[in-house]
């Protein structure tokens, strides 16, 4: 997908009425991407009807729980977004390493299903999408693909799920219980960072007209969501705790890069709080780092490539982790041996029992976190923001995979022992780089083979991205969008949403 077109409230014109009478029938309200960003804005109507509304339900006004700010059960809001500060006995650094936690979100318990909100809304609300006529197919290499088949059955229309077979069984079963039908569950070869294959097949389902591909590496809107929303609900967490503590300094903010949808939240915190961005990776496939190529399992994250709305160049460090470290962390933090020997170094049980929002890319997160405190040199008034996309319950049966591959004798007090001084004390300031210009070009460039020569994306398109003002030229486009949406929440008569 090129730059995106501007949307103003006048191109619900050109929206078909047969989805305008699909919304109003279906009683469906959109929220506008401003109230997604500060729940208050919500109308208290809205929000007063949420409390009899299940948040695993594929329920219109489950819509308006798409952001940071649900409780732990998901059903009322809370005023700071949900969050943990993991201390020094977890860690191993004086750092404060804040960690806002996406297993609030509602339908799939990950963030995900914010991005694929926004990548879709956009093309309804100027009639690029149908819902009574077209089908959603979201390539993913993980909770992307949940997240649209959730948006997909609330709007009524299909919604076809491609993901690399390879991943978690938890996905699977996920999908099926939500999918329309058992073939919109498309499994590719591979594993985690096999993306080409991913996208040969939405080439092929692109033949088909009724199919409108929604490419979270290449949606600009994935980038624009979490830059406002992502980003000012980090903010607000950081600031509750600069208001106990004044001395505290936001130095960096973590994301696995993913989509690079989630790192767009960086630009934010970049521009208001000057703090660095860091890109994660699997040290078994070190795309950034090394142009390197590879398999590994920190699902989620995907790799072999740069993603087209990755701002590279106001990426500031490249944080490479093995897959053999996640693995091994989801294995302590979800044993009652590996509880028992963390309570045994004086982790509080909030903190333990924060660890079932952690999935393996939230732990690989949270190692790149401690590795750039090391490289930075950072004390105890220095904050590092990142995220926990999933949680635990994904990846059940990825512990007794590695139990079984890993710990054929039992994983008791010694094996957590060993885990917790190879995977946790163990990191160290290896396998990553702090960027310079050069770096960035060379990373930048990288993405040419992916999206111009592969993907048919324009040079000049392409190009473009160098640019800090092109990024910042985007945002023009979140007003844009929230006109539309009340234009077309007046046209399906739910205009009291908005």
């Amino acid at each position: 997908m090129s730059r995106p077109e501007p949307t103003s409230g006048g191109s619900d014109a050109f929206v078909d009425e047969r989805i305008v009478r699909r919304f109003r029938e279906a009683g469906i309200a959109l929220p506008t991407f401003e109230q997604l960003a500060e729940p208050a804005k919500i109308p208290r109507r809205i929000r007063d009807a949420l409390a009899a509304v299940d948040p695993d339900a594929a329920h219109p006004l489950n819509l308006f729980r798409v952001h940071w700010y649900n409780a732990a059960d998901r059903r009322p809001t809370v005023e700071v977004p949900e969050h943990v500060v993991l201390p020094r006995a977890l860690t191993g650094v004086d750092a404060r390493i804040v960690v806002a936690l996406g297993d609030r979100f509602p339908m799939i318990g990950a963030h995900k299903v914010l991005a694929a909100y926004a990548c879709l809304v956009p093309r309804i609300v100027a009639g690029a999408f149908d819902p009574t006529n077209h089908r959603a197919v979201w390539p993913s290499t993980g909770n992307y693909c949940r997240g649209g088949v959730a948006i997909s059955r609330i709007m009524g229309c299909r919604g076809v799920a491609v993901l690399p077979e390879g991943m978690s069984r938890e996905r699977f079963e996920w999908l099926e219980r939500w999918v329309a039908d058992p073939a919109d569950i498309i499994r590719t070869p591979g594993v985690e960072s096999n993306v080409r294959e991913i996208y040969d097949e939405c080439k092929r389902l692109a033949e088909d007209p009724a199919n409108v591909i929604l490419n979270q590496f290449s949606e600009y809107p994935n980038h624009l969501v979490h830059e406002l929303v992502t980003g000012r609900a980090l903010a607000h967490v950081f600031e509750v705790l600069h208001e106990r503590e004044p001395s505290l300094c936001l130095r960096a903010f973590v994301a696995a890069t993913g989509s690079a949808g989630t790192i767009a939240a960086g630009d934010h915190l970049k521009d208001r709080y000057g703090s660095a961005i860091v890109a994660a990776e699997a040290l078994q496939c070190p795309t950034l780092l090394r142009n390197g190529f590879g398999e590994h399992n920190i699902q989620g994250i995907g790799d072999k490539h740069v993603p087209l709305i990755h701002n590279v160049m106001n990426t500031d460090v490249v944080i490479d982790v093995s897959d053999g470290d996640t693995d091994a962390l989801n294995v302590l933090f979800n044993t009652v041996q590996g509880r028992s020997f963390l309570r045994g170094r004086g982790v509080d049980e909030d903190v333990i029992a924060a660890l079932d929002s952690f999935g393996l890319s939230s732990i690989c997160n949270v190692l790149a976190a401690i590795k750039v405190a090391r490289l930075l040199g950072m004390g105890a008034d220095d904050v590092i923001v990142t995220v926990a996309t999933d949680g635990a319950g994904m990846y059940r049966t990825e512990v007794d995979k590695v139990l079984a591959r890993d710990f054929p004798r039992g994983f008791g007090q010694a094996e957590a022992a060993e885990t917790f001084g190879r995977s946790l004390e163990g990191q160290g300031t290896y396998d990553m780089l702090r960027l310079t210009d050069e770096d960035r070009e060379r990373i930048f460039n990288l993405g040419y083979f992916t999206w111009v020569e592969q993907q048919g994306v324009s040079i000049e398109d392409f190009v473009a991205r160098r640019d800090q003002a092109f990024w910042r030229g985007l945002r023009e486009h979140i007003p844009a969008w929230d006109e539309a949406i009340r234009a077309f929440n007046d046209r399906t008569g739910m205009s009291g949403a908005s």
